[in-house]
């Protein structure tokens, strides 16, 4: 539930047009390794024709969670976090980057 809230909380950011600095940190370490990650599979591994659709990802997770970070707790935020690198873990392995 709470995963789908930080979409949401993302998705009315970007139409809102309050978007954060791209490359920020959440400042939770889960969050913040996780998005390193993802950043550099697509930066390094990710084909062209997939990458604009793979950094929209990205940035929509990062501002979400940036936004979500003063409104919920931090343990949940945390957990989001670590659930997003085991759903994506597939994802991943499949260009051959590692989370």
């Amino acid at each position: 539930m709470l995963f789908r809230t930080v979409f949401a909380a993302a998705s009315l950011l970007l139409l809102s047009g309050s978007v954060f600095a791209a490359g920020e940190a959440i400042g939770i370490p889960a969050c913040d390794d996780f998005l390193a990650k993802y950043q550099a599979c697509v930066t390094d591994k990710v084909p062209a024709d997939e990458k604009a659709m793979m950094q929209s990802g990205v940035d929509g997770m990062r501002n979400g969670w940036l936004a979500a970070r003063d409104s919920i707790e931090r343990q949940d935020l945390e957990n989001i976090c670590k659930q997003a690198s085991t759903q994506m873990k597939q994802t991943f392995d499949a260009f051959g980057c590692a989370l």
